[in-house]
């Protein structure tokens, strides 16, 4: 049985191979006053506007909130003791406040434990959230009305997903609960019957390297006990519930829009030890609301060989048509899914509509249909049957927008959008969506449904400057609603009306923290939402600005250059680069400016730009771009190289550094730190948190390379520091969570490169951090790290070292 406890982490860290467990290192009291400080809550309007449901979030959590049980299953992370997902994060206080009166009620909420994320009725009148305790998840809803709540239900199954979702009548929420009379948890046998053996029959299955994988029959019990579930209706006023069917494992349970069906997705065997439970063979069915099955839609098969490059083959993406009673939208392949497969056509787009025994085709698209799942993805609806779809070609990155009339299908399909989706600075925005009258994601339109709106960062060669958009289906011709000042950085959070009147923006300035605020664009009123104060006078007065300069081939670049509290004109510092590359099809996509200098800095978490407050300058995100589509990293080296020499060269240029250069990076960017320090002398010294260091450990892909490394065994050599871990000659500090969930991050990727640079006589430390995912959480893990890349980079890039923190 796969539960990991506080104890196994620490023996872990004992082991000799892994050096000596050390107590958590504090960083100085400016960092922890920053870290512990109030975070911007949650804004949720309600259905009609007029109400923000205002949710204040659980501070950070302790590593004893992370000594919970933990199973590691089909791709899933589960508490078995509260029979949910495995996760500290939540709400401790949730708040009505009215749009027209500024007036706010507080919601009565559970003292203890955590509040999930809130829900309003599709009427408006209620609001559900689960409640999480060390051993159960309970569902509470509350009355918009007085502002009271109360436990409805109990017994949640989240193991699968979010256990519960209104019925579009708002009578309701149809929830997955723990089945009646389950009996204890299967236990591992104590003298196994006989070796774990997997087969293939001569056919390529190529698979991503997935974490948290069943690899035993004994997982196979336990996914199965606690991933099965019992469907049933909730009374929003309490009262026992109804229970549907019999009990399985749902991956999705969503209601039709008429609120007299249920799409279910039913989870099958054979269970995979290759991949998660979103590509085990599902069962795809319409029931009634009594439980019984009223068709069968799709069996979908065990996805072990889709193409990598590609989508499974056969139906999906099934999703319920919002404003019909009962019409199912979902996707077929042309090609077999594969992408690297010649086709004049990729996908076709079918609708089905009860009683679901005659499919229709709505289109066809010659690239690859872009979204998708029970939840819509890039698919977006609208009044009178409009509907938006979007498809894209990934080696030239061209993405495509229709419009189609689902009611005049034959009237055929209108381009709305032809553009690369590296362009940043022609990004029209995305569409501002609402909810109809049966609580589905829909766009939001003008009263005469003639308009769309759009919310856009507005990238420019300047900075961002995020902007509304309103956009007539018609014409396609644009007006600009509302845009960020010039000297601010303000996006839009919220629409709260159809004419776009009124709506919520997140507004922050160089010298001012982030807070909501409600604007009237007709009037030009400004009401305050929040008001967070600032943690650190000193993070008001960081001086910053968007850097630009050019790579010795002609590529422009950039990035955000902070400069220290402390920091004085003409007084010369040490700087970090924080790096995380991105590859490009298109050199002018890769020249264009990314960030503004107009946010406040608010580090949170185990931020770099805390090292501003210690005497460094930081170069955020300098643009790294690797230019060449699907096979850019056949040179990922020598431009990275370089286009970080290309930085170095500016900022001596300009009299800002003092010679003294440190780099470092998370996930993707701590493998370019690796490479950076292997195949230069750039730098003094480097950080590397939560890399991946041997590409052979992720054979078919990483990243957005989708070559295996049987097709560019020299690209995968080349670009894996491991390969050159004897040329690394400058001091690195490696750190990675013990439990880290990315794909192909596995924590022996850093063990092993540690592994290699020690053999090699290179300097270096490597710190494992218990119970920590790929990011980092707990405050005591998010203290010990800032910590020590402070402690890191004074020793090696200050000409004393400093005094180290306890």
């Amino acid at each position: 049985m796969r539960i990991r406890h506080f104890v196994l982490g620490l023996l872990a860290l004992a082991a000799p191979s892994l050096g000596a467990q050390e107590p958590y290192k504090q960083p100085p009291e400016i960092v922890r006053r920053i870290v512990d400080a109030p975070r911007l809550p949650s804004i949720v309007p309600s259905p009609d506007g007029k109400t923000l449901l205002v949710a204040e979030p659980t501070g950070i959590p302790s590593i004893a909130d992370f000594a919970q049980p933990l199973l590691r299953l089909a791709g899933r992370r589960i508490n078995p003791q509260a029979n949910g997902p495995y996760s500290v994060s939540g709400f401790r206080a949730l708040t009505l406040r009215d749009v027209a009166t500024g007036q706010e009620r507080r919601v009565t909420v559970p003292e203890a434990g955590r509040v999930g994320f809130p829900r309003w009725s599709p009427d408006g009148r209620r609001i559900a959230f689960t409640h999480v305790t060390e051993n159960a998840m309970d569902l509470w809803v509350a009355d918009a009305a007085t502002s009271q709540g109360r436990r409805v239900g109990s017994g949640l199954n989240g193991t699968t997903g979010e256990p519960c979702e209104w019925m579009p009548r708002s009578d309701a929420l149809v929830c997955r609960l723990v089945p009646a009379g389950r009996g204890a948890a299967p236990e591992a046998p104590r003298v196994p019957g006989g070796p774990i053996v997997q087969r293939n029959a001569g056919k390529a299955a190529p698979v991503p390297t997935f974490q948290d994988l069943l690899d035993s029959p004994h997982d196979e019990e336990l996914f199965t006990y606690y991933a099965t579930a019992q469907l049933a209706m909730v009374d929003p006023a309490g009262g026992a519930p109804r229970f549907l069917g019999r009990p399985a494992i749902f991956a999705a349970s969503s209601p039709a829009p008429s609120g007299e069906l249920l799409l279910v997705s039913r989870v099958q065997r054979p269970y995979s030890y290759q991949v998660t439970m979103n590509d085990f063979p599902q069962e795809i069915e319409a029931w009634t609301l009594t439980g019984e099955k009223a068709a069968t839609i799709a069996s979908i098969p065990l996805a072990e060989d889709a193409p990598m490059d590609g989508v499974r083959p056969g139906p999906r993406s099934f999703q319920w048509v919002p404003g019909r009673p009962a019409t199912l939208m979902y996707v077929e392949a042309l090609d077999g899914g594969d992408n690297r497969r010649p086709a004049a056509e990729r996908d076709r787009v079918m609708l089905l509509e009860a009683p679901f025994t005659e499919p229709r085709e709505l289109t066809r698209l010659a690239f690859r249909f872009q979204g998708g799942g029970f939840g819509g993805g890039g698919t977006a609806y609208g009044r009178d049957g409009l509907v938006l779809l979007t498809e894209f070609h990934r080696p030239t990155r061209q993405t495509r927008t229709w419009k189609l009339d689902l009611d005049q299908p034959a009237a055929g399909r209108q381009l709305v959008w032809d553009r690369s989706s590296e362009d940043r600075y022609g990004d029209p925005g995305s569409p501002v969506r609402s909810r109809d009258a049966a609580g589905f994601s829909v766009l939001r339109q003008s009263p005469d449904a003639k308009w769309i709106y759009l919310d856009g960062n507005g990238a420019s060669p300047e900075g961002e400057r995020p902007f509304l958009d309103r956009m007539n289906l018609e014409t396609g011709k644009t007006e600009r609603l509302w845009q960020s000042a010039p000297d601010g950085y303000e996006s839009v959070a919220a629409v709260l009306d159809d004419a776009a009147r009124l709506v919520i923006t997140r507004r922050e300035s160089r010298t001012t923290p982030p807070n909501f605020v409600q604007r009237d664009l007709r009037s030009r009123r400004e009401t305050p939402v929040t008001a967070l104060q600032n943690p650190a006078p000193s993070l008001s007065t960081v001086r910053r600005e968007l850097i630009t300069y050019a790579r010795a081939d002609g590529v422009k670049l950039s990035g955000t250059l902070y400069y220290p509290t402390d920091y004085t004109d003409g007084r010369k510092v040490p700087v970090i680069f924080w790096v995380y590359p991105r590859e490009f099809a298109s050199a002018d996509a890769a020249s264009q400016v990314v960030g503004s200098p107009n946010r406040f800095v608010l580090p949170g978490g185990a931020s770099h730009l805390f090292l501003l407050t210690q005497g460094y300058a930081v170069l955020d995100n300098p643009t790294l771009p690797v230019v060449g589509g699907d096979s850019a990293n056949n040179t990922y080296v020598d431009q990275t190289v370089a286009g970080a020499k290309a930085a170095i060269d500016y900022l001596m240029s300009k009299g800002i550094a003092d010679g003294n250069f440190g780099v470092g990076g998370h996930s993707y960017g701590a493998f370019t730190t690796a490479n950076l320090l292997a195949h230069s002398d750039l730098f003094k010294a480097g950080v590397a948190r939560s890399g991946a260091y041997n590409r052979t450990l992720t054979p078919f892909g990483f990243q957005n390379e989708n070559r295996s490394f049987w097709e560019a065994p020299q690209v995968y050599l080349r670009m894996m520091p491991f390969a050159f871990a004897d040329k690394i000659n400058e001091p690195i500090l490696m750190i990675h969570g013990m439990n880290d969930n990315n794909s192909g991050t596995f924590p022996i990727q850093s063990e092993r490169m540690y592994a290699a640079l020690k053999g090699h006589g290179a300097t270096v430390v490597y710190v494992q951090l218990p119970f920590e995912a790929h990011g980092y959480a707990a405050r005591e893990s998010v203290m010990d790290v800032v910590a020590r890349m402070i402690e890191w980079y004074d020793q090696y890039l200050k000409p004393k070292a400093a005094a180290t923190f306890p």
